[in-house]
């Protein structure tokens, strides 16, 4: 699986998760993001166009090195300077409060321990900080939970470690922070499996 993991599934995402639908949702979550950012789970980049103009830096962690050759022609177009700086979202290499925010995008699905992950952002956030986060979990319906939860050793498979049926505002809360807006919805041309998404933003409980 070393081979599907590193080389074929980054390729296959950077493909299927750019679509005018979800590149609508990244310009939202992007949105009111400045200065200096993290972001975990910068796969290949495909945030990058979404930033504001008040973004100073970007602090990439991804444990997929491959995603800064797939990524190479936005991240030679962008004009935040974006610093490789990272490969383990559980433990960011950065100082206590020193950044302004940090943005996950369909990041917390496929990262082993999220509650640590949320924990180390809530520990690099300054005052006044936030997380910006989209992420797919599971869903309020009884019957669209179910098939998550029988599907889920398969997604964890063949899509790197992603979970389907991940609680994502208790891991938030359970990462000390506490959810400052959401919303939640299925995304467009998504079976509903892996399309109940969680979108806003987070602060330090």
């Amino acid at each position: 699986m070393g081979f599907y993991r590193d080389a074929v599934f980054p390729r296959l995402m950077n493909t299927m998760m750019d679509n005018e639908h979800i590149r609508e949702i990244r310009a939202r979550v992007c949105g009111g993001l400045a200065g200096d950012v993290v972001e975990i789970g910068f796969g290949t980049g495909l945030n990058l166009p979404h930033l504001p103009a008040e973004v100073t830096s970007l602090r990439a962690v991804d444990p997929l090195q491959v995603g800064a050759k797939l990524g190479a022609a936005r991240l030679a177009a962008s004009p935040v300077r974006v610093e490789f700086a990272g490969l383990d979202g559980q433990s960011l290499p950065f100082p206590d409060e020193s950044v302004e925010a940090v943005l996950s995008t369909w990041t917390l699905c496929s990262i082993p321990d999220a509650t640590a992950a949320l924990r180390e952002v809530r520990r690099v956030l300054r005052p006044g900080g936030a997380l910006h986060f989209v992420e797919h979990g599971a869903s309020p319906e009884v019957s669209v939970r179910r098939w998550q939860d029988r599907l889920d050793p398969i997604q964890c498979r063949v899509a790197g470690g992603c979970h389907l049926n991940r609680d994502i505002p208790t891991l938030i809360e359970a990462g000390g922070l506490g959810v400052q807006k959401m919303d939640t919805y299925y995304a467009k041309g998504t079976p509903k499996a892996s399309g109940w998404l969680f979108e806003g933003t987070a602060v330090p409980a």
